[in-house]
């Protein structure tokens, strides 16, 4: 395989890790410090496979602009009251979710 075809393979891969869950079921994530909400203007899929390659530069950018970012207290309440689902993919140690 070419690196190019690697890496789509790898993307292919975070994708179908990909899924909708209750928010409810993640809260052991998020107390442990692990939920980290990814904004609707990205792809999860994307920002998985980003973190998942350690492309620190472009984690950093996300990070900054708070496009990734903790899930905060106020977001974890509202999706718990709201009996939400999320999208959610795991790239140990976290668990990404975006809101559905």
């Amino acid at each position: 395989m070419t690196a190019l075809n690697q890496q789509d393979f790898k993307r292919a891969s975070v994708n179908l890790e990909t899924a909708r869950i209750a928010w409810k079921e993640l809260q052991r994530f998020f107390a442990s410090g692990a939920a980290l909400a990814v904004s609707d203007d990205l792809d999860l899929v994307e920002v998985a496979f980003q973190i998942s390659e350690d492309n620190k530069a472009q984690v950093a950018q996300w990070l900054e602009a708070g496009q990734v970012a903790r899930v905060s207290d106020a977001q974890a309440l509202a999706w718990f009251e709201a009996d939400a689902d999320v999208w959610a993919v795991v790239v140990r140690p976290y668990v990404l979710v975006q809101q559905v």
